[in-house]
């Protein structure tokens, strides 16, 4: 039987390729997206065929395929605001009544806003950075760890959380983001101590600069033609592929990461350094 994720912020980025990542190694996946636009926000967030398509594509079929791709397959879609706790405690319930059980939750789901000093960040943005970036992980182990210790013993359960590299390096004008993410790295060191020797584990990944969209938010957020800047500032001198950081997600949620707990894990290109 395959191992089960829920993974949050499947449309593009980071967690489309963890969605991917996670099919290819023979996971059975529910990826998770709200698949429009929040209003308190300036940019376009993923949309409903973005999500469809990387379950398309997860589950082999062709890219674009209709609402439905993947149904009856390993992957599943499913349209949910990853900080209301019933929407996305649907996506668990879905996961456990189509494939059995939930073995990871993968808690990728990012917004960035900021370009201003944080007092003079509107609070709609403000609200929504925090909501999304510090409240999405904490409501994806709310309703994703018990399904988790719902495994028999012995688990191998992991709940895994993408934080950034701003939460250890002070960025200006994006006092808020790092805000939350280094929420995300202390989220995921008290999660460990309080899981002990359940079986289920708390890891992260902090990555560098990562060519997505929200990467491209970032470099309008700071007046730059290009994220071209980003890349330079990282000592590998490019940028990460998001299937790069995703590689890093896939291993971590697997059954030979059991010795690694409570740890944030740099896949950054030496960004950190």
């Amino acid at each position: 039987m395959s191992r089960v994720a829920v993974v949050t912020g499947a449309a593009r980025g980071i967690g489309a390729a963890t969605v991917r990542g996670l099919a290819a190694a023979g996971w059975s996946v529910v990826a998770v997206d709200r698949a429009s636009d929040d209003p308190r926000l300036p940019y376009p967030l993923g949309s409903v065929e973005e999500l469809h398509a990387v379950v398309a594509s997860a589950a082999g079929g062709p890219s674009g395929a209709p609402t439905g791709a993947g149904e009856g397959g390993r992957v599943v879609a499913h349209v949910a605001d990853t900080t209301d706790p019933d929407a996305l405690g649907a996506a668990v319930a879905l996961a456990e009544d189509r494939f059995g059980g939930l073995d990871a939750m993968v808690a990728v789901a990012g917004v960035i806003a900021g370009g201003v000093p944080l007092w003079e960040m509107p609070g709609e943005q403000l609200g929504a950075v925090l909501g999304v970036d510090l409240g999405g992980p904490i409501t994806a182990a709310r309703v994703g760890i018990p399904a988790l210790l719902r495994r028999p013993v012995p688990r191998q359960g992991r709940f895994l959380a993408v934080a950034s590299a701003a939460a250890t390096r002070g960025m200006p004008e994006l006092a808020a983001y790092g805000a939350a993410k280094a929420g995300v790295a202390g989220l995921i060191r008290g999660l460990a101590a309080e899981l002990g020797d359940t079986g289920v584990t708390a890891n992260a990944v902090s990555p560098g600069s990562t060519a997505t969209a929200m990467l491209d938010e970032s470099a309008r957020l700071y007046g730059l033609d290009g994220t071209g800047p980003f890349a330079s500032q990282q000592p590998i001198k490019r940028l990460l592929a998001p299937e790069e950081v995703a590689a890093a997600l896939v291993w971590l949620a697997g059954t030979d990461s059991g010795a690694l707990t409570g740890a944030v894990i740099p896949v950054d290109g030496g960004l950190s350094l």
